[in-house]
């Protein structure tokens, strides 16, 4: 058997695809989703984390002995986490008590240091999301620290041109449509333009919360789908990238990441929840004999402390 030669790092991507049955109405398009919890950290956010860290190594932003600062709802900081172990980083870590206690206990638990910024409540908004980054602005300034700032960080998306290159391999070309969430814009992008480069014809739909629905022109707001709406334009947000944005409500993502678990055997968060929701829409839209693809973001152990299990 051949040892992958980045240790542990190297078993991130090249992830299962597989067919939602269940929760698709009979008549519409087929629901194809890539399990992104079989990334090591169990999120497709992984990619990301270990694209931007070795974009940084080969320019010489982050050097040897060096730390890492990341503002981070968890997911990308768990995976920055991940490679930062991994590789002989530090990591400074800016999280608040509006995300789930598991995610903060994870990046300690792979030797991140963590500042809590105290949310209104538990609300997600654009109050909550500037403040985390004014924290971290702070902390990057530090002598040998290298600000990873995924909001503004070009390197990141080419960590996501291999997973449309894995569903355009995995589907044989047969897809017609993407559909997935919006927070930093990276993966959405990295996607489209490996599937463009393929097929410009592939129907691209971006998703976010209903509450604050920003992309559309809504105002900003507050809601709790966590990892997604971060409540103002992402900075690198392409809208020529997207031919439709779709809202999706809290309650709704948290229904349906309730239903994959119970009706499809698939246990992962609200940001999921809310890509399986609009992606049946286009699939129903679609109708019959077409093919709609959407991405199984992370692992649901990540949101037992929250209440969409409970």
């Amino acid at each position: 058997m051949k040892s992958r030669p980045d240790g542990v790092l190297g078993g991130i991507g090249n992830t299962p695809l597989i067919e939602l049955r269940r929760v698709v109405p009979q008549g519409a398009a087929r629901v194809v989703a890539k399990l992104e919890w079989a990334n090591p950290t169990g999120s497709m956010k992984d990619r990301m984390a270990k694209a931007a860290i070795d974009a940084a190594e080969a320019d010489g932003r982050l050097v040897k002995g060096g730390t890492v600062v990341e503002y981070t709802a968890g997911t990308t900081g768990i995976s920055l986490a991940l490679v930062c172990a991994a590789r002989g980083y530090g990591l400074e870590i800016v999280f608040s008590d509006a995300f789930s206690e598991e995610k903060g206990r994870t990046m300690r638990a792979f030797g991140a240091n963590v500042t809590v910024v105290k949310s209104d409540s538990g609300r997600i908004n654009e109050a909550l999301i500037k403040e985390m980054i004014r924290v971290a602005d702070g902390l990057s300034e530090r002598p040998g620290h290298w600000y990873c700032n995924q909001l503004r960080n070009h390197d990141a998306i080419a960590g996501y041109l291999p997973l449309g290159e894995e569903i355009w391999t995995q589907t044989e070309g047969k897809v017609d449509a993407f559909v997935h969430t919006v927070s930093t814009a990276h993966s959405i992008h990295g996607v489209t333009k490996a599937l463009w480069a393929h097929n410009d014809r592939i129907r691209i739909v971006a998703v976010e919360p209903a509450e604050s629905a920003v992309l559309s022109g809504k105002p900003s707001g507050s809601h709790k789908i966590e990892g997604i709406g971060i409540g103002f334009i992402p900075p690198l947000w392409q809208p020529e990238m997207v031919n439709e944005i779709q809202t999706v409500s809290t309650e709704e993502a948290k229904a349906m990441a309730r239903r994959l678990a119970r009706e499809e055997g698939i246990f992962a968060g609200t940001s999921t929840g809310a890509n399986v929701v609009a992606a049946i829409r286009m699939a129903q839209q679609l109708g019959a004999g077409a093919t709609v693809a959407t991405i199984i973001i992370d692992s649901g152990l990540r949101y037992l402390s929250g209440d969409v299990f409970r």
